[in-house]
């Protein structure tokens, strides 16, 4: 890894290097994880101390793979090469900081308050079709998972596209201090993690501190038809790039947007004076405005609209992320992996356009605040107005659905469940040959446990 010999990290972290060998203290670590298990010859391990497990314990497993050496929060009794610091937790971003300052490469990031993994996916996708591109995986988007991510980047990449995930105030200066972005990418404002941030408002300040470390000629793309979004004016010279669906006034917008089920949503997106027909595998209007994000970047890096489009049309769902799964005749739309308002909404229309019996298995979303209670009976009094013949709800907040749906349209087939282990108890006995399910709630909800029950 360009500049990080184990010398320089112990410097970055006001660390004591502990090295019988001289000359490995100038030598550059070939890689950097907290997992014991990614570990490889002559990588950095850092032990960090969570909240189920312990790094410490994995010190004499990394050494035994061939790890170069490890940061320690303490002394170790060994004599292979290690580094001790106060906290590996924080001494990860500072070596993460200085390693993005070495690299001479491109980065995009991207957050929102949804789609921002889906958003993630088709940018890199679309990038991926002129420059070796590298992107977040899975969910490391937090103050953890960016810095490792940097990690990975090596000199042959060219773009990285990095997910930026926050919950509070100053997670985003801090996430956009280490990445250094050249392009910023803002999907929506919405409801998440209203618990700490108070309201859209605080959402759309805490979100736009991305904008504190973005490059002088960096590039702004936000969604136009969000309306926090719209309020930006500039950000120190760098006018912002909107996107819209069917406003053709303003330059860069979709229509012609035809759903096809689950087989995914036909559009045209203009750009100015190019038009481009495209068939996104991903079903979801949602999607749309996705590609539209991945229109703007794709044209932001110089790409033809050809290549603009065979990546869109590549991209392709990643689990948890309204991911189809086809079992036993039963058909799964996977959107499990979390759940705030607007994208709860977003996979209940998707659930709308399909064929034969609907059932949306839904279950608490987190972290809302003060407007809980309404934001889930607002979802009650969205299913009201559905196609859906089955609806199932689980979770203490998710019974102010449950409630109104029970009071206003006692005509649907309803089903509540205090806790996720009696709803699997009965999920047999609900979900029938042909039924097209939709699983969604937020990540504490645990309903990935749903998907393994069914696969």
């Amino acid at each position: 890894m360009k500049n990080l010999t184990l010398s320089t990290i112990a410097e970055l972290c006001s660390g004591k290097l502990f090295c019988n060998d001289a000359s490995l203290a100038g030598t550059e670590v070939a890689g950097i994880v907290s997992d014991s298990r990614l570990v490889q010859k002559d990588y950095l391990f850092v032990a960090i101390k969570g909240n189920q497990v312990d790094g410490h314990d994995y010190i004499e497993d990394a050494f035994q793979k061939g790890a170069m050496a490890v940061i320690s929060q303490k002394e170790l009794e060994t004599d292979q090469p290690y580094i001790v610091v106060e906290n590996p937790y924080i001494a990860v971003k500072k070596i993460a900081k200085y390693y993005r300052e070495c690299l001479d490469i491109k980065v995009v990031a991207v957050t929102g308050s949804v789609g921002k993994t889906s958003t993630k996916e088709i940018i890199s996708s679309v990038l991926s079709e002129k420059y070796n591109t590298l992107k977040t995986n899975g969910n490391f988007n937090n103050e953890l998972g960016v810095p490792l991510t940097i990690f990975r980047i090596r000199e042959e990449h060219e773009v990285a596209v990095l997910e930026l995930g926050i919950s509070d105030f100053g997670e985003m200066t801090r996430l956009s201090e280490m990445a250094k972005p050249d392009v910023a990418v803002i999907t929506n404002i919405g409801y998440c993690h209203l618990e700490n941030l108070g309201s859209r408002d605080g959402i759309l300040k805490a979100k736009t501190e991305v904008f504190q470390y973005l490059s002088k000629d960096g590039k702004i793309i936000l969604n136009g038809d969000d309306d926090r979004l719209a309020t930006i004016n500039e950000f120190e010279g760098i006018k912002p790039v909107f996107y819209h669906l069917e406003n053709k006034t303003s330059g860069i917008y979709a229509d012609h947007i035809k759903a096809k089920g689950l087989k995914g949503i036909c559009c045209t997106l203009h750009y100015e004076d190019t038009a481009i027909d495209v068939r996104i595998s991903i079903p979801g209007t949602h999607m749309v405005y996705n590609a539209l994000a991945a229109l703007c970047v794709g044209k932001a890096f110089g790409l033809t609209d050809e290549e603009i489009k065979r990546g869109i049309e590549k991209v392709k769902p990643v689990a948890g992320r309204n991911h189809i799964v086809e079992k036993d005749n039963v058909t799964v739309i996977d959107d499990a992996y979390n759940a705030n308002p607007v994208s709860m909404k977003a996979g209940i229309d998707v659930l709308t356009t399909v064929e034969g019996r609907k059932v949306a298995v839904l279950g608490d979303m987190l972290e809302l605040g003060k407007n809980e209670i309404a934001l889930h009976r607002e979802i009650g009094e969205y299913l009201a107005k559905t196609n859906i013949d089955v609806i199932v709800l689980c979770g203490e907040l998710m019974n102010n659905a449950y409630t109104y749906l029970l009071k206003e349209c006692p005509e649907k087939k309803l089903y509540y469940f205090d806790r996720l282990k009696e709803l699997l108890s009965e999920i047999d006995r609900i979900i029938l040959e042909d039924d097209t399910v939709l699983i969604k709630a937020s990540h504490g909800m645990d309903f990935a446990k749903i998907i393994q029950y069914i696969r």
